[in-house]
C-alpha cells in the first residue's frame, strides 16, 4: 500500500516539474529568439544587412502578394518559400505584415479584368500559364508578385523575372534565390531617408537626353539623377572643404556616389582636365559605369544607304582606360547570337525577320550578382574589352559573346546586303569574346609622376595618387544604355529600355543598367545576396516510376515504426510493474 502511495506521489512530482518546465521554457522562448538551420546553403538564415533593415523599421510595413490560387507545383513552391520567407521577417520584427490574395477568384469578369489592369498599373507583370482543368485545357493569368506599402510609400515587387529560353523550373528557382534579396530589398528602397544621387556625365558627344529617358526613368526610382558637365571645372564632380575656417588644409568630397559615361562620341579636352578631374573623382574613391564604343557605326547610317564604314572612336581616353585595367578594342564584334530585324525580302514591300550579326544577343552566364538572373542584353555594334595585368586590381567578365562570334578591327564595311548572305559557322570561331567587365580595388591615378610638383602638392587640390577601395565596370557599348524612339503623330517619344519595337520583346537591359549602379552603389551589402545559390532538389523521374512502391515507403512504414514501438513500450512496461 506504501509503495503504492510513493509511485502515485512520484508521478504528481513528476507532471508538476514537467508542466514547470514548459511553462519556464514557453516564458524563456518568448524573450530569446533563435533558430538552427541545418541546410547547406544555409536557405532559413537571414543575411545580417537583411536584419539590420528589420531592424530600422519604425513603422508598418504591409505585403500584398498577389500569388495565390490554384497553381502549378512549381508556383505552388514559390508561394511556400514567400510565405516562409515574410514569416522569417515577421521573426524579426514585428512590424511586418502581409496577405495572399487570388486576383482570378474575383467572379465578375469586369472587375476582374480591371483588378488585373490595377496590379499591372501598379508594376507587377503577369505570366500566362495554360492549366488543365475540369473543361480541358485554359489560359491563366498568374501576377507572381505583389506590393509593399510604408507609409505614404508604395513599390512594386516582381518575384519572377521573365528569362527568354530558360528552363521554367530554373527561372522558378532562381526566383526562390532571389526571393531575400528582392524582399529586402523592397524594404531598402521603402524606408530609405534620403536617395543616393548619380549624375549623367556630358560635354563629350554623350547619348542626347531622348535616348536616355528610359535609363532615367528606371533609375529615378531608386537614385536622385543629375546631369553634370565637367567642362575643366573641379567642382563638378568633387568639393574642396577647407578644414577650418582659418585652415588652408583642404578635404575632398565627392558630389555623387557614381557617375554614367554613356556613350561619348567627343573627344576629351585635349588639356586633359576633363581626364583629370575624372580621375581625382575616382580617387577620391568615386565609382564609374563606362558604356563606351569602341567604333563609330549606328543603324542611323543605314537607314538611307547600304552600307557604312565603322571607324574606330577616338575619344582620348584609351590610356586612362588601359591604367585602369582595361582596353577597349577598336573593333566590332559580330555573332551568330544576333537580334533579328526587318527587312524587306521583295519587290512587293514584303518584310521579314533576320538576324543581324551586328547586333548580338548576350547571354549572362557569369555566376556574378550583377548579371545573375538577368534577362538577355539587346546590343548594337558592339567592340571586345581585354583586361591588362594591374596589381592590386580584380577583374570580373560580366558579359561576353557566344561561342559562334568573330572580331573585325576597324575599319569595318558595314553592309545590309550581309542580311541575304547565308552566314559561314566556320568563320565564327572566336567564341565567348568579353564585352563588359568589373574592376575593383586600389586604383592608381593616371596623373601620378605627370603633373608639376607644384599641383601634386597644392592644398587646394588635393591630388591623390592612390586611390581608396573602389570600383568601376566597363562596357564596351553604348548602346546598351540606350532607349529606341517611337514616333507618334509626329513626336518623338522614348520607349522603355530594353524594349526592341521591331520584335516587341523586352530585354534584360534595364535590370542590367539597375544591377551596376546597385552594385557600385550599394554600401548595406545587401546585394550579395543576388549570389546566393539553392539547390535545386527535384525528384529522379527514374526512380520515381514506381509511384506505388515510393508511396508505401513514405506512407506505411513510419505509421508501422510507431505502433511497433508503442507495442514494444506497452510490453515492456507490464513486464516492469507487473507483480
Amino acid at each position: 500500500m506504501k509503495d503504492k502511495k510513493n509511485i502515485k506521489k512520484n508521478v504528481i512530482t513528476k507532471l508538476l516539474i514537467g508542466i514547470l518546465f514548459i511553462i519556464v521554457i514557453n516564458i524563456l522562448s518568448s524573450f530569446i529568439h533563435f533558430r538552427i538551420d541545418i541546410t547547406s546553403e544555409k536557405r532559413y538564415t537571414l543575411a545580417p544587412a537583411t536584419k539590420k533593415i528589420l531592424k530600422d523599421l519604425d513603422d508598418i510595413v504591409y505585403f500584398k502578394i498577389y500569388l495565390d490560387g490554384d497553381f502549378p507545383p512549381g508556383f505552388i513552391r514559390l508561394q511556400k518559400e514567400t510565405r516562409e520567407m515574410l514569416n522569417q521577417f515577421r521573426a524579426y520584427s514585428n512590424k511586418i505584415q502581409f496577405e495572399f490574395t487570388d486576383p482570378s477568384k474575383i467572379s465578375n469578369q469586369k472587375q476582374r479584368e480591371d483588378f488585373f489592369k490595377q496590379i499591372i498599373s501598379e508594376g507587377v507583370n503577369p505570366t500566362e500559364l495554360q492549366v488543365k482543368d475540369k473543361d480541358g485545357y485554359s489560359r491563366k493569368l498568374i501576377f507572381p508578385g505583389g506590393v509593399a506599402n510604408y507609409k505614404d510609400k508604395k513599390v512594386a515587387i516582381q518575384l519572377i523575372e521573365n528569362q527568354s529560353g530558360k528552363n521554367p523550373e530554373l527561372a522558378l528557382n532562381s526566383a526562390v534565390e532571389a526571393l531575400e534579396y528582392n524582399l529586402a530589398n523592397s524594404l531598402r528602397k521603402l524606408i530609405g531617408k534620403s536617395k543616393k544621387k548619380i549624375a549623367f556625365v556630358e560635354g563629350h558627344g554623350e547619348l542626347p537626353l531622348l535616348y536616355r529617358q528610359g535609363a532615367i526613368a528606371d533609375l529615378s526610382e531608386f537614385y536622385v539623377v543629375e546631369k553634370v558637365e565637367i567642362d575643366g571645372k573641379f567642382s563638378s564632380l568633387t568639393k574642396r572643404h577647407p578644414v577650418d575656417e582659418d585652415s588652408t588644409n583642404y578635404f575632398v568630397k565627392n558630389n555623387y556616389d557614381a557617375i554614367i559615361i554613356a556613350k561619348p562620341t567627343e573627344m576629351f579636352s585635349r588639356d586633359e582636365k576633363d581626364k583629370f578631374i575624372i580621375d581625382q573623382y575616382i580617387m577620391n574613391g568615386g565609382k564609374v559605369l563606362w558604356l563606351i564604343d569602341g567604333v563609330r557605326a549606328s543603324m542611323d547610317s543605314l537607314q538611307s544607304k547600304s552600307q557604312t564604314v565603322g571607324m574606330s572612336n577616338d575619344l582620348n581616353i584609351d590610356d586612362m582606360l588601359f591604367n585602369y585595367g582595361v582596353r577597349i578594342n577598336h573593333n566590332l564584334v559580330t555573332d551568330l547570337n544576333a537580334l533579328p530585324i526587318p527587312v524587306v525580302v521583295d519587290n512587293s514591300g514584303t518584310q521579314r525577320m533576320i538576324p543581324w550579326v551586328f547586333m548580338p544577343v548576350l547571354v549572362p552566364t557569369a555566376e556574378h550578382p550583377i548579371v545573375r538572373n538577368v534577362n538577355l542584353i539587346r546590343t548594337e555594334f558592339i567592340s571586345s574589352i581585354d583586361t591588362i595585368e594591374v596589381p592590386d586590381l580584380k577583374k570580373t567578365i560580366l558579359l561576353s559573346t557566344s561561342q559562334y562570334s568573330k572580331a573585325y578591327n576597324a575599319p569595318v564595311m558595314v553592309k545590309l546586303s550581309y542580311l541575304y548572305e547565308q552566314p559561314d559557322v566556320k568563320q565564327y570561331n572566336q567564341s565567348n569574346l568579353p564585352v563588359s567587365v568589373l574592376v575593383e580595388g586600389k586604383f592608381t591615378s593616371l596623373f601620378r609622376n605627370r603633373i608639376p610638383q607644384e599641383i601634386a602638392t597644392a592644398p587646394s587640390i588635393k591630388f591623390l595618387p592612390e586611390s581608396e577601395n573602389t570600383a568601376m565596370i566597363f562596357v564596351a557599348d553604348g548602346d546598351i544604355i540606350k532607349n529606341q524612339v517611337q514616333f507618334t503623330s509626329g513626336s518623338p517619344v522614348a520607349l522603355p529600355l530594353g524594349f526592341d519595337k521591331y520584335t516587341q520583346t523586352k530585354f534584360g537591359n534595364s535590370d542590367f543598367i539597375l544591377n551596376c549602379i546597385d552594385y557600385l552603389c550599394d554600401d548595406s551589402r545587401l546585394f550579395e545576396l543576388r549570389s546566393r545559390k539553392i539547390e535545386l532538389r527535384l525528384l529522379d523521374t527514374q526512380k520515381t516510376e514506381n509511384k506505388l512502391k515510393w508511396q508505401i515507403i513514405n506512407l506505411v512504414i513510419p505509421v508501422a515504426i510507431v505502433i511497433l514501438a508503442a507495442i514494444v513500450q506497452y510490453f515492456a512496461r507490464k513486464k516492469k510493474y507487473s507483480y
